[in-house]
């Protein structure tokens, strides 16, 4: 009996992501109409942080799941995407988001909060992160043949809906 225990627990570490459990590193950054943004101020709503690149083609597949994602859990997820602002600029970030439909900030960072996310000096992107409502990661993904349900299919709605439950069960009892 403790044989098929073990592998389930072996399966879940393989999938779950690197940084998962830790506390989110809080931040403060620009969007594309220069409103800022800072992690603290979505306490209590699930987040999630999609490092991106404008002329990443993984990334523009997955621009228009983010787009349903921010339909479907209006008022519960919020999406923050992040460029990095030595790779893209104001108008290919626009250029991005018109051309994409994405109503969705897009932040501007210098690498600071995507280093202190990612913890690597190359960021494989797309690059998702889960935060729940208390700033725990939840789990986080970068781009890959483990990761393409997340990223191309329904993956991602079933990982939203476990966080949303697993809070709403915890909420206490009235």
């Amino acid at each position: 009996m403790r044989l098929p225990i073990t592998i389930l627990f072996c399966a879940a570490a393989l999938f779950a992501g690197e940084n998962t459990g830790r506390r989110a590193p809080g931040f403060a950054l620009p969007d594309s109409q220069l409103n800022f943004h800072d992690l603290a101020d979505y306490r209590g709503k699930i987040v999630l942080i999609d490092f991106m690149q404008t002329d990443c083609e993984h990334c523009a597949t997955f621009a228009p799941i983010l787009n349903q994602i921010q339909q479907k859990y209006a008022g519960k997820v919020v999406i923050l995407a992040v460029v990095n602002s030595s790779h893209d600029n104001g108008p290919k970030v626009a250029a991005y988001i018109a051309g994409h439909q994405i109503t969705y900030p897009v932040l501007f960072d210098a690498g600071q909060m995507e280093y202190s996310y990612v913890r690597k000096p190359k960021v494989d992107n797309p690059c998702l992160f889960l935060i729940d409502g208390n700033g725990t990661i939840r789990n986080d993904w970068s781009y890959g043949p483990f990761a393409a349900d997340i990223f191309e299919g329904k993956g991602l709605f079933t990982e939203i809906d476990r966080v949303l439950n697993a809070n709403f069960s915890a909420a206490p009892k009235k």
